[in-house]
């Protein structure tokens, strides 16, 4: 089968290309901009003809939280616009689209893991332009599953981890808010269930599913940040402090664990927990560092 992958230089398009390599079942077909804007339906659909695409797997996202509360147009223009664009260009040529979404279309006001049937309730323009994706794509209707996750992190790209392995050299303290809990993602594992996925899925059923995924286990920022000092062997003291001691422009929710059960049971899938995936993304840092 051929499969694109949109938004390839990002944290999980990179994991993804990392692992597609170790594998034969299928040939994929890396993307990005300039050359492919997944908002430009009509080439999104002429590459899926001409490649005979049968998966797409859409890690493209408008992804700047802070940012998106006064580039609105921007965040919807990708994460809502874009993914329609994807759905028709799926539905067209009889693809599955492999959408990736996020914890943020939840309010956070939970006390315990969403699960996948939970009414959303975004609590700013990143988080709802998601939830708009998402919605476009279940309204134009393509084979799909929708995979929300939270807290990525890689080696690839920008992301918490880095920023605290970067300031844990820089300071001798930081504070880190302990009011926001949710779960970290490492991108390679979340690839790694794409993989799978793509492996076992039947091209000729329709799917028409949203599930949850993150690696297990809970935490708060402030936590993840302490794990990242001592596993990294950084001195630098983390302070924990409240969301309102650290105020942004985009609201952030207070908690967002997600529930995995569906995803775990529907695909077999083995989720280490989120400081095995944390030790395991260092551990492969340190070997690519050089000397």
């Amino acid at each position: 089968m051929n499969i694109l992958v949109t938004g390839s230089l990002g944290q999980l398009g990179s994991e993804l290309h990392e692992l597609q390599s170790s594998q034969r079942t299928h040939r994929f077909f890396f993307t990005d901009l300039p050359e492919f804007d997944i908002t430009d339906v009509d080439a999104a659909t002429a590459f899926c003809r001409e490649h005979e695409i049968g998966a797409v797997v859409n890690c493209a996202a408008y992804t700047a939280v802070d940012r998106a509360e006064n580039e609105v147009a921007a965040a919807f223009r990708v994460n809502r616009d874009g993914a329609a664009a994807l759905a028709n260009a799926a539905k067209a040529v009889g693809a599955l689209l492999l959408h990736i979404s996020t914890d943020y279309v939840f309010d956070g006001e939970s006390c315990r893991p969403y699960s996948e049937s939970d009414p959303v309730s975004p609590g700013g323009v990143y988080g709802q332009s998601k939830w708009e994706g998402e919605e476009a794509i279940r309204r134009i209707g393509p084979s799909y599953m929708i995979i929300r996750t939270s807290w990525l992190y890689s080696a690839y790209g920008q992301n918490f981890v880095k920023t605290m392995l970067r300031l844990g050299r820089e300071r001798e303290s930081l504070g880190v808010v302990f009011d926001q809990t949710g779960t970290p993602t490492y991108a390679r594992d979340l690839a790694s269930a794409i993989i799978r996925i793509l492996e076992r899925f039947d091209p000729k059923r329709r799917y028409a599913e949203t599930y949850h995924y993150s690696n297990e286990g809970v935490c708060s920022w402030y936590d993840f940040a302490t794990a990242i000092m001592h596993a990294a062997g950084l001195s630098c003291r983390v302070n924990p402090i409240e969301t309102a001691d650290y105020p942004t422009p985009a609201r952030r929710p207070h908690f967002t664990v997600l529930n995995k059960r569906k995803i775990r049971e529907a695909w077999e899938l083995d989720i280490p927990h989120w400081h095995e995936a944390l030790l395991k993304m260092l551990g492969g840092m340190e070997k690519e560092e050089p000397g």
